[in-house]
């Protein structure tokens, strides 16, 4: 925070500098720079922050889509549960990128051509890239060409369009940062949040970049080029110093003028660790905890997975004398379901504290329901009485429990919620900015009642990764393995696991000495006996490699990503039937609460549109406001059906991705 505090205080100091030189000019107010008079070392590092933004949402969302969390808020859990996608989970993304980063690069790159600062310019087009790339993954076709330009009706542009001017940039990039700046101009590093001005670094994100997009390109036989990807690889990221990502931090309450989320904090966790609604999904905690059906639990899982405290009891001066953790279950949204079918697919409840000793009376009228419920309130040595079909069970003062009756959610307290606290959101002014535990309420927190120990990459001073080592990894050991080199691809794939892990490592290392494991024993170091011994271990493949081996390993490490989603719709989901690879991510399947006939309107997991391959356009920009436009290049754009339709790179040529178009 020390080094964003010193930008901050540049930016101030150069506002200040500028309105003693331009204290005449009445048509210049320094005091509200316009779009043509901000300097460019203070426009990058806003810039920065809201991609930071509009990718949080997108990561959270597509996570849902990719079975990674379940949630209990209503539009996203179509995207978790009931796959009947609602267009209240399309604006958010394009809003933030169209508004807060989009409307910024135009400006900065022009800027910073007019002063020579290459650097800058080479900047917007990394970000011009990354986010025009997240919008056509996101929504297929879109305004391209004509956006930025002015125009209030701009055309969308194909796919294949905005793929092609993204590499464009990404190129052009390499070639800026390759070039030493004007005499004079600012360095890099005074605006760069990410990189501290490491332009070399900057290099070598575009090059993992390259290689990110040229992967997407995997069922385009004249288009994927193996040893291209390669070759980028071995121009981008080589070591775990050269992952790059965003700082999260927790010091400041300040909060954004459009959204209202704190500044400083992780845009992943404005979202996905913000709030009491997302939980961690069966399919995900079953690759943590049963890998390639090991039954080895990953030294990962307890970082990833929440906990809170359970068996609780209050000393006479009413803060915790002992406990026990309650690691998460995950809620199982692609199985059988049990427990979302009997309450429904929003039903998972969340938590309460009992503030005084609480007796609930659950009504069961079920003899064999009753019976198992009497069964588990035993087992869990909770005091209870029985009375005909009323069973009540005692809450002792302290608790965390489910404040309802209905004794279908009794047990919901199995179900830990991601959330994590930040000093701009707890509503507790005395939680420390070292403390980012979640508690319910003020007294829970007085207590010492931690609900949840939040989740690695989720949490307030947790880093958004970008771009990392362990990712190029994978793409390595994939890429081999499509080349038939077994030997490179086994090498890949255990280094990429490797990794991920040293780098969780590290950040868990410098949690541990900056106090935050005080209160969180999740952010303390992993045991390094236990890594050694996962590495070794039967939920790694020791010999023969599959495509599942490498894409589950990098589906857990890529974690909240909307990687995670590209690589699922390159293997078509659970489907089975790309190349010889079989059923890459097995168990990921429609389940029993599936309710989206109308918009997934395939009829088996091989038919395309059986998938959420795509948002829907937000309807109020680009349908109500913008449809001649929209719909004369997609003039299924606004049909209920549009969420299946794939996108360009997810097409196999051309002549199939036009198909979807007519």
């Amino acid at each position: 925070m020390k080094n964003f505090k010193y930008i901050i205080l540049g930016c101030i100091l150069l506002v200040g500098s500028a309105s003693c030189k331009k204290f005449l000019d009445v048509n210049t107010d320094p005091d509200n720079p316009n779009n043509t008079s901000v300097l460019i070392q203070n426009r990058l590092p806003w810039i920065q922050h809201f991609y930071q933004y509009t990718a949080g949402v997108t990561n959270y969302r597509t996570a849902c889509i990719a079975g990674v969390y379940y949630t209990n808020s209503a539009n996203p859990n179509t995207f978790s549960t009931t796959w009947a996608c609602t267009n209240g989970n399309s604006t958010t993304s394009y809003q933030t990128w169209f508004v807060e980063v989009s409307s910024n690069l135009v400006d900065l790159y022009n800027s910073a051509q007019k002063q020579g600062a290459y650097h800058y310019m080479a900047a917007a087009d990394v970000f011009h890239a990354l986010g025009y790339m997240e919008m056509l993954d996101l929504y297929g076709e879109m305004p391209y060409t004509q956006a930025g330009t002015g125009n209030p009706s701009p055309k969308p542009d194909s796919g294949k369009t905005i793929y092609n001017g993204c590499m464009y940039k990404l190129n052009e990039a390499i070639s800026l940062f390759s070039k030493t700046q004007a005499t004079g101009v600012p360095s890099l590093a005074t605006g760069d949040l990410w990189n501290g001005g490491d332009v070399n670094k900057w290099i070598k994100m575009c090059w993992g970049l390259k290689a990110r997009y040229m992967l997407k390109l995997s069922k385009k036989a004249d288009l994927f080029n193996a040893d291209s990807i390669i070759y980028c690889l071995s121009k981008g990221p080589q070591t775990i110093a050269d992952n790059v990502a965003g700082p999260g931090y927790n010091n400041s309450t300040v909060t954004d003028y459009l959204i209202g989320d704190p500044v400083v904090t992780n845009g992943n966790f404005d979202y996905a660790g913000y709030g009491s609604t997302i939980r961690i999904s069966q399919y995900h905690y079953n690759l943590l905890t049963n890998m390639r059906g090991s039954g080895v639990i990953d030294p990962r899982m307890t970082k990833i997975v929440p906990a809170a405290m359970s068996n609780i009891k209050l000393n006479s001066n009413g803060t915790v004398q002992s406990y026990t953790w309650n690691r998460s279950i995950g809620v199982d949204c692609y199985g059988p379901s049990t427990r979302l079918v009997q309450g429904g697919p929003l039903s998972i409840q969340n938590i309460a504290y009992a503030t005084a000793t609480t007796n609930l009376k659950y009504t069961i009228a079920d003899p064999t329901a009753l019976a198992n419920f009497i069964a588990a309130v035993t087992a869990s040595g909770k005091t209870y009485s029985v009375s005909g079909t009323v069973v009540t069970v005692t809450y002792p003062v302290g608790s965390l429990y489910i404040n309802s009756t209905n004794y279908l959610y009794a047990g919901d307290t199995v179900y830990v919620t991601t959330r994590s606290s930040a000093i701009a959101t707890s509503g507790i002014p005395a939680q420390g900015q070292t403390d980012v535990s979640y508690y319910p309420n003020v007294t829970a927190f007085t207590a010492g009642v931690v609900a949840s120990t939040g989740s690695y990459q989720i949490r307030p001073i947790s880093d958004q990764e970008i771009l990392t080592y362990h990712e190029m990894c994978f793409i390595k050991a994939e890429v081999y393995l499509r080349k038939g080199d077994m030997g490179n691809a086994y090498t890949a794939y255990k280094a990429g696991i490797q990794a991920h892990m040293d780098m969780m490592q590290a950040k868990l290392t410098q949690w541990k000495a900056g106090g935050y494991t005080a209160t969180n024993p999740d952010m303390a170091p992993m045991d390094q006996t236990a890594i050694n011994n996962y590495l070794v271990s039967s939920a790694v493949s020791q010999g023969a490699l599959t495509m599942s081996d490498i894409m589950l390993q990098k589906y857990i490490a890529m974690g909240i990503s909307l990687e995670n989603w590209n690589d699922m719709r390159r293997f078509n989901f659970s489907a089975g039937n790309i190349g010889s690879f079989g059923v890459v991510y097995p168990g990921y399947q429609r389940g029993p609460l599936f309710t989206g006939t109308a918009q997934l309107t395939g009829g088996s997991p091989t038919d395309v549109k059986y998938w959420i391959r795509r948002y829907a356009l937000p309807p109020t920009y680009e349908i109500n406001y913008n449809s001649i436009n929209t719909l004369a290049l997609n003039p299924h754009a606004a049909d209920p059906n549009i969420w299946g339709m794939p996108v360009w790179w997810d097409c196999a040529t051309d002549a199939e991705y036009i198909t979807y178009l007519k």
